[in-house]
């Protein structure tokens, strides 16, 4: 019965950590011991990466998309359920839900896939590196019109969605806080792509234009100086409300559905307790992912039995597909998305 236990536990952090596993996968991750396995899927270089040309093979056309979501899809959802590294690729998602980008605007697949490799790369490491990295993708520029954002004319977009939707939330920044952030992000823009006749699209590339920056003083949360993004960066990440919205998208992603976002100013987190736990990782160690998902995995409600109400998430559609296929050979009793 205990061996039967630990089985049903590790079904159970796979299906957090990753998209599940086969029986065999679980029994053999058990031989070798819950942590061993949870510092595994913390350090995926230990793991090979997905063979891309395995799939170029029967689907050539997957390898610059371009505009074409289908072949987009196609290459992202190859990945998912390849994996041997469960956990970069959840986070990746994770990561892409938080910064959310999409092809209706972009109207270009093959920069989206690179935003996609910049969260596997990134987004088990620093978060205030990761946010700087993000701020100089020219896919999240051109979704939130920091190319259009001068030193004469500034627009705020950007610097209104890093602060309510990438770190602090709504409630916890002022109009002017808006305003400030997004004359620090003057000059950051991308480089003029070359015309896509006759050999196809050209990725674009991150450009600084330190004659189109605003480098007069600025007051941003309290702080007054000539700051660029970077400042507002390091201004923002010491925010307490910083830790609080980004734990809060981790437990909602890999814990227990929470509210939606824009009611979280006025609904308190359904488990206190956890969460104050995780913000004091995140403090501690500086803003590191991997202490969040190791503290996550080993202490915040992860080892609540499946059966319990307190760890039913409903899971997107594209989790669905990667765990149906993930554990395609085990039986319905182990299979199930809880």
């Amino acid at each position: 019965m205990a061996y039967q236990e630990d089985v049903a536990l590790m079904a159970h952090l796979m299906r957090r950590a990753g998209f599940g596993a086969t029986r065999d996968e679980l029994e053999a991750r058990v031989a070798r011991g819950y942590e061993q396995t949870v510092e595994e899927l913390l350090h995926p270089e230990t793991q090979p990466a997905v063979d891309p040309y395995s799939l170029l093979r029967y689907q050539p056309a997957a390898l610059l998309p371009g505009g074409q979501p289908p072949m987009g899809n196609v290459y992202w959802l190859y990945y998912l359920v390849n994996t041997k590294r469960p956990l970069q690729e959840k986070t990746a998602l994770f990561w892409h839900h938080v910064f959310a980008t999409g092809n209706s605007k972009v109207d270009n697949y093959d920069q989206l896939l690179e935003q996609i490799d910049l969260f596997r790369e990134h987004g088990l490491g620093n978060y205030r590196e990761l946010l700087s990295i993000v701020s100089r993708n020219p896919t999240m520029m051109f979704w939130l019109d920091n190319n259009q954002n001068h030193g004469t004319a500034v627009n705020e977009n950007w610097g209104r969605e890093l602060l309510e939707l990438f770190s602090l939330g709504a409630g916890n920044y002022t109009e002017v806080d808006v305003r400030e952030a997004s004359r620090a992000f003057t000059g950051w823009t991308f480089e003029t792509k070359i015309p896509r006749l006759p050999y196809g699209r050209f990725p674009w590339k991150f450009e600084y234009r330190p004659e189109d920056h605003d480098d007069s003083e600025k007051v941003f949360l309290g702080h007054k100086g000539r700051f660029n993004g970077e400042d507002i960066l390091d201004i923002i990440v010491q925010q307490p409300a910083c830790g609080k919205f980004i734990c809060r998208h981790l437990y909602n992603f890999f814990v227990a559905d929470e509210p939606q976002v824009p009611a979280w100013p006025i609904e308190a987190p359904k488990n206190q307790a956890a969460l104050d736990e995780m913000v004091g990782v995140f403090r501690d160690s500086k803003f590191e992912m991997k202490a969040v998902l190791r503290h996550m995995s080993t202490r915040t409600g992860s080892r609540t039995p499946a059966s319990s109400t307190s760890s039913h998430r409903l899971r997107s559609w594209l989790e669905r597909c990667a765990l149906s296929a993930a554990t395609r050979s085990r039986s319905p009793a182990t299979a199930s998305c809880r």
